[in-house]
């Protein structure tokens, strides 16, 4: 549990103080909870309640705005959409989007595959709380973002250049009620393609494994959200930092949930600091961050699937198969 608002309350050793907790959650476990955020309590609220409004339309209106229908990845995910890389489908629905950009950006009318606008429900009240909640949660990204900077030994701006207009996803998930819901071993388990994740649930559901491979539950707790760590810094620490592999159990109840992927701009290269490497411990592989979010989710997303086997995308040079971080280690 980190409290951090000492990385915005001017006072002189805050953010190095903030900065050392997460590095040592991010070392020993990559999973932690975050309060003093700042965001305001309301704001989940209503955005809860705008997301219940949107699932409970027709499928035929959710359909409307489905995400095979947009070249930005960005719209309704219906059930069975996802496929994860042990072939599992989880019972869940969402609705993706990113930053909003215009129609006429230029990296969108170039064709990247993760930057552009959004497609937005014809419900009142959705884009505004929806974006809102973006926003601010961001704003937060963007802080921890200088924290972990902080934690890696570097100054707290360090990434700050590689922040301009990130292809950061918001998901807006529903798990519905499922009262045969059976667990399996493994289903639904992966990483975080991202630097890390900002989750706010409703529910209990979500497990991380820990290095002796048990799964253990990562409760939701008032007032805090839930960050994990994702691929790119492990990468960028060369696994000192560790994306913790996760799942979201099968649940009887009805359940909620809002993770922010905090990335970096779409071109980055990310291979591991200096610091991070010695003749016992060689470098990884660099990759291109947006390419490697790009593969990850044309990988596991069926609209996708269909367009790279009819030959209308193709995947970046070097693309890693799905699955390819967060190794468990026993500790």
């Amino acid at each position: 549990m980190i409290d951090v608002r000492g990385l915005r309350d001017g006072s002189a050793d805050g953010p190095a103080e903030v900065a050392a907790a997460l590095g040592r959650a991010a070392r020993e476990v990559g999973f932690m909870y975050v309060t003093g955020t700042g965001i305001p309590p309301d704001l989940c609220t209503d955005l809860l309640a705008v997301t219940e409004r949107f699932f409970a339309l027709p499928y035929e209106t959710k359909m409307a705005t489905y995400i095979g229908r947009s070249r930005n990845h960005r719209g309704y995910v219906p059930e069975g959409e996802e496929v994860f890389a042990d072939g599992g489908k989880d019972h869940k629905e969402a609705f993706d989007l990113g930053r909003d950009l215009p129609a006429d950006d230029p990296d969108y009318l170039a064709g990247n595959p993760m930057l552009g606008p959004n497609q937005w429900p014809d419900l009142p009240g959705f884009r505004e709380v929806v974006s809102a909640y973006y926003s601010a949660v961001f704003d937060l990204g963007c802080q921890l973002l200088r924290g972990f900077a902080l934690a890696l030994g570097e100054p707290a701006g360090f990434f700050d250049r590689y922040v301009t207009r990130p292809p950061s996803q918001l998901r807006l998930i529903h798990y519905p009620v499922d009262p045969g819901a059976e667990d399996r071993p493994g289903i639904g388990a992966h990483t975080d393609y991202e630097c890390f994740t900002i989750l706010k649930p409703t529910r209990p559901g979500l497990e991380a494994r820990n290095g002796a491979g048990q799964w253990i539950d990562v409760p939701p707790l008032p007032d805090t959200f839930v960050l994990n760590i994702g691929d790119m810094l492990e990468l960028w620490t060369n696994g000192e930092f560790v994306a913790t592999t996760h799942r979201v159990r099968k649940v009887v109840e009805e359940r909620y949930s809002f993770p922010l992927f905090f990335s970096v701009d779409y071109h980055t290269p990310v291979a591991p600091l200096p610091r991070f490497v010695s003749v016992d411990r060689p470098p990884r592989p660099g990759l291109i961050a947006g390419e490697h979010l790009f593969a990850q989710t044309a990988q596991s997303f069926g609209y996708l699937k269909r367009r790279l086997a009819e030959g209308e995308i193709t995947l970046p040079d070097g693309s890693l198969a799905l699955s390819s971080f967060g190794h468990t280690v026993a500790k």
